[in-house]
């Protein structure tokens, strides 16, 4: 046992020799002049992706002065409503770019540019491309200022560091950031997986919940169990650091069979494309059903994540009647500092009591193959690897609505749905759209000659909805005819009630000028300072466009002089 424990420790301390030589220490500097305290860890397990970066707090307010944290060049500006939304990125000659998100502005130099381009395409999303000579940045200098823009939960900073030549993203504290972390982590569920027909766990053949108690060492002991067959176990485990109380995900998860190592994933980096496959690594039907991330200590076969130590294997465990194992599981934080849960387990061959029920009633869905189906008015057409694995798919047609299948199963790539409408006399055809009949969502649609199409991510509930409500819009801090002389701002608040903002505009006099938009509160926001003004009275028009051509127009009259 103790030559085990100092194998593994001296393969961690190799790992991290490793790391220093591939991953430069000490040479990028915190961003902010902020504690590292974190509100979210890199390779934390979100919704459909991995989060790509570490997510640090800034004391729950907005316009903390961001630095480039080495010397090089300003290469990207991106600005989204939704995503990283104000968000900048630093090339550097080492082979590495730095990115930071969720930005409130830019320091004058970057915000001037920026603007400059945004006027030139009128729109404030924008996704630009600078060479290397335009914005040359130095270490320490200030590029921007922390803000809660996007997709963001809160006021902080999105930090991360990506190869520039293969845009992989990679665990900053490689790079020598400190965080400090005493803490182990925490393990919250144990669940068994039968992995075949004639496997079990507990005389059962579904997925069997193991309950375990904690040691006075804080590590875990499970209940013991008996099994026979193909098997994987999973668990749900989180952690946090010295500082803050968020629930952060883990940096290392392996799994040993009576000392000998047979599963192991470190979340070193990962590339974009790739971060759908932790619908693989996670126990799907959990996470839709109870937002439950527990992680498999096995590999699925579809699986492209090169998290793993493919060296081990799949993980998956094969259990012998009457044979006595003892299986335990460990998860570790950057810190290394690690929990582990034991599970003594005794191979038996018993009668099955609990069996998974096998369909093989519906539609058959082959995954890799093309699977087109039509039904009424409805046409559904699946792509070759669409899906990870072949099974029967519940699907039927009432009432213009389509239900397809279960959003408990993972998908890899979209599907196609078409709603053949030539026939069925419908008014005013640019109105209709394709919608999520569970959360009444907007899908994207396309309407060509009759027919309402649309790419589906997820399986479910899919219907035609028609929108014929206008956009609202309503001004906050001003009203018609009003003197703006010592405004510095005009704001709105827009809203639509069907398919949601398409798009805005906003004119003064009938020259397009730039509104900022903020989604989670509705708001446009116009700056005074992007205009000079040579008149006094002046004309404000604001354009706002839903998903199917619904419009409202808003005018109104103000007078300002010249400051």
């Amino acid at each position: 046992m103790s030559c085990r424990i100092l194998f593994l420790f001296l393969t961690f301390l190799s790992f991290k020799n490793y790391a220093q030589q591939l991953y430069p220490e000490n040479y990028f500097i915190k961003p902010m002049d902020l504690p590292l305290i974190l509100a979210g860890n890199f390779g934390e397990l979100r919704n459909n992706h991995f989060h790509s970066g570490l997510d640090v707090k800034t004391r729950g307010s907005q316009g903390f002065v961001v630095n480039s944290v080495a010397d090089g060049y300003v290469s990207r500006i991106r600005i989204q409503a939704w995503g990283l939304g104000k968000a900048i990125y630093v090339t550097h000659p080492n082979g590495f770019t730095s990115v930071y998100g969720h930005l409130s502005k830019f320091t004058p130099e970057i915000e001037t540019y920026l603007k400059m381009q945004q006027y030139k395409q009128k729109s404030y999303e924008v996704e630009l491309f600078l060479s290397a000579a335009e914005i040359v940045v130095k270490k320490n200098q200030p590029i921007a200022f922390s803000g809660d823009t996007g997709s963001s939960g809160g006021p902080h900073l999105h930090f991360e560091l990506r190869s520039t030549k293969t845009e992989e993203t990679i665990n900053p504290l490689l790079f020598g950031y400190e965080i400090p972390d005493h803490i182990k982590p925490d393990i919250s569920k144990l669940v068994a997986y039968p992995l075949n027909d004639t496997s079990q766990v507990n005389q059962s053949n579904l997925p069997v919940v193991i309950h375990f108690k904690t040691l006075p060492n804080g590590d875990y002991l499970a209940d013991k169990i008996s099994a026979y067959g193909l098997i994987g176990f999973g668990i749900s485990t989180t952690d946090r650091q010295d500082a803050a109380f968020n629930r952060n995900g883990t940096y290392d998860l392996s799994l040993t069979k009576n000392d000998t190592l047979t599963y192991h994933h470190t979340i070193e980096k990962f590339a974009f494309s790739d971060t759908k496959y932790i619908n693989l690594l996670l126990d799907y039907e959990a996470y839709i059903r109870n937002k439950e991330t527990i992680q498999k200590c096995f590999i699925e076969p579809k699986s492209k994540l090169k998290i793993y130590d493919q060296s081990l294997g799949s993980g998956k465990l094969t259990i012998k009647d009457e044979v006595t194992y003892n299986i335990k599981i460990s998860t570790k934080d950057f810190q290394n500092n690690t929990a582990q849960i034991l599970i003594p387990l005794k191979g038996k061959k018993d009668t099955i009591l609990r069996k998974k029920s096998i369909q093989n009633n519906g539609y058959f869905i082959s995954s890799k193959l093309v699977n087109k189906f039509e039904i009424e008015n409805v046409n559904i057409e699946f792509n070759e690897n669409t899906f990870y694995d072949d099974f029967y798919l519940d699907l039927k047609v009432e009432n213009n609505t389509a239900f397809i299948g279960k959003n408990t199963q993972p998908l890899d790539r979209s599907y196609k749905i078409t709603f053949n409408v030539d026939t069925l006399n419908y008014p005013d055809i640019s109105k209709y759209y394709i919608a999520n009949i569970v959360n009444n969502s907007y899908i994207s649609t396309v309407i060509k000659g009759g027919k309402i199409s649309a790419n589906l991510r997820f399986l479910g509930s899919y219907g035609l909805k028609k929108d014929t409500s206008n956009p609202s819009i309503k001004p906050i801090n001003f009203k018609d005819g009003q003197w703006l002389t010592d405004y510095h701002f005009l704001k709105f608040h827009i809203s639509d009630y069907g398919t949601g903002i398409k798009s805005y505009n906003a004119y003064i006099d009938d020259e397009w000028v730039l509104m900022e938009f903020e989604p989670k509160k509705g708001e446009l926001t116009y700056n005074f300072s992007d205009k000079n003004f040579e008149t006094i009275k002046h004309v404000l028009k604001v354009v706002v466009t839903d998903n199917v051509e619904n419009t409202t127009i808003y005018t109104a009259n103000f007078s300002r002089k010249n400051n």
